[in-house]
């Protein structure tokens, strides 16, 4: 997301930071940069007006000419002005407390991932939350559409409610409201029918439901590969019903990220949620301060200190840093990490998180495939190899090559480096300033 856009804006802020002193051009070059960016990016052009007329003037003041540190003076300005670009601070959800019922109404057009974003969603809620979510299946239009949601809520561990054979989703969306409220769900997500294009009998039918339902939140999800085309969509769904907030699904698709730039400001709503993936667990809160610091190449260290504690357990890690500080890391324990690796995502998302890497560090750079060929190995040793390795020998070398389909050779490479990760490792734990550089390097 965003891949070109920030490679762009890195180059002008690193241009910048380097220098002593800036002038009047220098910063009228950048910012003109800066805008070329932005339309590239498929940015609504008023928008990119906007965003370069008061940056410009901020930035011309006796603040950044004069300042000590004029290079980061600009920065921090041409930050905080992505940042409201984004939406400021996400709003979250508006729901009522638990011992009442609130409603989730979601609309899109077809094809824009509204019932998939209806499942993560209802993920999010459950397991984040702890609330208890039922889905209505009230896209009646679109073929197996309740079939789809059915698949997810159960994939997801979600009731899914729907009326077989019922034709009116008005019917549906009421009789769920009751159905939820007598078995005290706290939340409601109700799907509706998306058309490929915007028609009358469309807003019709997501007004009435409106009008049933009374919900709290009416989310409008847009495919962020639309890029302006989501924009103009969203402002008709905003003009004709009222929308409280939208969702970008395919967000990990848009390269470019012109529909994120540009809906604040001309739709008036803010952006509270983006589609990161396939799985059910990729629905991300849309945290536009953040994602301002991966766009500026400043990483995002607090949402990969996210992703990792939703993988590692606290007691597993301070079990694990006990056996780093007695030296009685093993296979079975390198193991674990590397499927905890796999867990917390793509490469190409995890080095867009840390500060400095975008650029600097290449997804080629990280082998994953040799990451799968050394789980493939040690899932083929018994327990007592993975807990004493030393006593791997030829003949078992090649008992393991041949249980994980490698070579004698893929195996000795796995031990070559697993002893010095063991090294690397203990030389850490007994080093504490060391061990404060790293603390230090990532914020």
């Amino acid at each position: 997301m965003f891949d070109n856009l920030s490679v762009k804006f890195s180059s002008v802020m690193k241009t910048l930071s380097g220098k002593g002193k800036i002038t009047e051009k220098n910063i009228r070059d950048a910012v003109e940069e800066i805008k070329l960016s932005l339309l590239d990016a498929d940015v609504n052009l008023r928008v990119v007006r906007r965003f370069v007329n008061s940056t410009l003037e901020e930035a011309l003041g006796e603040k950044v000419l004069l300042s000590v540190d004029p290079g980061q003076q600009f920065t921090k300005i041409v930050y905080d002005k992505m940042v409201d670009l984004l939406g400021g601070d996400n709003q979250g959800l508006r729901l009522k407390g638990k011992d009442t019922t609130s409603v989730i109404l979601m609309m899109g057009l077809q094809g824009s991932g509204k019932t998939t974003t209806a499942a993560k969603l209802a993920l999010k809620l459950t397991k984040e939350q702890g609330r208890k979510v039922m889905l209505v299946a009230a896209d009646l239009v679109r073929p197996a559409a309740v079939t789809q949601l059915q698949l997810l809520g159960e994939k997801v561990g979600v009731r899914v409610f729907s009326i077989p054979g019922e034709k009116d989703p008005v019917k549906v969306a009421r009789e769920a409201l009751s159905t939820a409220r007598h078995e005290l769900y706290d939340t409601l997500i109700v799907d509706t029918s998306g058309r490929m294009h915007l028609d009358e009998v469309l807003m019709k039918e997501i007004q009435d439901i409106a009008h049933a339902v009374n919900p709290d939140e009416t989310l409008f999800v847009a495919d962020a590969m639309t890029g302006q085309n989501a924009v103009a969509i969203a402002q008709e769904f905003e003009t004709k019903v009222g929308i409280s907030g939208i969702v970008l699904s395919k967000f990990d698709s848009d390269t470019r990220g012109g529909a994120a730039l540009s809906l604040k400001s001309v739709v008036g709503k803010p952006l509270k949620f983006i589609g990161t993936g396939e799985k059910p667990e990729d629905l991300e809160v849309f945290h536009p301060e953040r994602i301002a610091q991966r766009i500026l190449g400043m990483g995002d260290i607090v949402s990969l200190v996210e992703k990792a504690q939703q993988v590692y357990d606290e007691q597993e890690a301070e079990k694990l840093a006990r056996k780093m500080q007695k030296n009685t890391f093993d296979l079975q324990d390198y193991l674990d990490q590397l499927e905890n690796m796999s867990k917390m995502g793509s490469v190409d998302k995890l080095i867009e998180m840390i500060p400095g890497a975008k650029g600097n560090i290449k997804e080629d750079d990280i082998d994953m495939k040799e990451f799968e060929v050394q789980k493939a190995i040690i899932k083929s040793m018994t327990k007592f190899e993975r807990a004493n390795y030393r006593i791997i020998g030829p003949s078992r070398r090649k008992r393991i090559a041949k249980g994980s389909g490698t070579s004698v050779a893929d195996v000795n490479r796995l031990l070559k480096n697993f002893e010095k990760q063991k090294l690397m490792l203990r030389k850490v734990m007994n080093n504490k300033k060391l061990q404060a550089q790293l603390l230090k390097n990532f914020g």
